[in-house]
């Protein structure tokens, strides 16, 4: 029998400092202590989100491939293994049928083998997945906002603009008159290439690809 300690941390800033994974060892080291557990191999996932399911994970996958009947895995909160409802349902059904026991602290412990706590985790883990889209949709309104202001949100800056002193965008009044310009060729029928030559030899660099882009997204404007 192996008994394994599984710790996490999502930012590589958490893993460096190390404080976080301190505190998970010292937890998960008592508990396999109180019941005889053994000698605990600790298997740390560092800098991965906890939104990546667990086989997927570089740490978390060995560790699910590797384990055999009579191991026990040890964590010491749901959201350090899960944060998807149905990867922990998966993850939990299929170490039971292995025979491995699952047992996570902030749950009471054996997961696997008690009905009432696999209850228990159904909810709690459907309440961390919902934690985590409020998450997204927070970010998503605040993205919403910055773009609303005229924010510059990341990525490659549209021809067309300049990013500010303060984030936002600003047209560069040259690239808008070419964009005006590009819009009135394709208007005639001309092809995107052809427009993008003809671009070129004005000295803007775009090509067909970027022509098509521009007149989308003024499509869409």
């Amino acid at each position: 029998m192996a008994t394994y300690g599984y710790c996490r941390v999502s930012t590589l800033k958490q893993a460096n400092e190390g404080e976080s994974l301190d505190v998970q060892r010292r937890q998960i080291e008592g508990y396999a202590l109180m019941h005889d557990f053994g000698t605990v191999e600790y298997v740390v996932e560092e800098g991965v989100s906890g939104s990546v399911p667990l086989a997927d994970r570089p740490a978390g996958g060995a560790m699910i491939a590797n384990i055999k009947a009579g191991d026990i895995v040890i964590a010491p909160k749901l959201d350090r293994m899960f944060r998807s409802a149905l990867d922990a349902l998966n993850v939990v059904e299929e170490l039971k049928a292995r025979g491995v026991k699952l047992h996570l602290l902030d749950l009471g412990g054996d997961i696997a083998g008690n009905g009432l706590s696999k209850l228990f985790l159904t909810i709690a883990a459907a309440f961390a997945e919902a934690e985590r889209d409020r998450i997204r949709e927070r970010i998503g309104q605040v993205k919403a906002d910055q773009k609303a202001r005229g924010r510059y949100l990341g990525g490659k800056v549209p021809f067309g603009f300049r990013r500010g002193e303060t984030g936002e965008l600003v047209e560069v009044p040259s690239e808008q008159e070419a964009i005006r310009e590009m819009a009135a060729l394709r208007a005639q029928g001309k092809a995107l290439r052809a427009i993008a030559e003809e671009m070129q030899a004005k000295g803007f660099r775009i090509s067909h690809e970027g022509v098509a882009g521009v007149l989308r997204a003024g499509a869409a404007a």
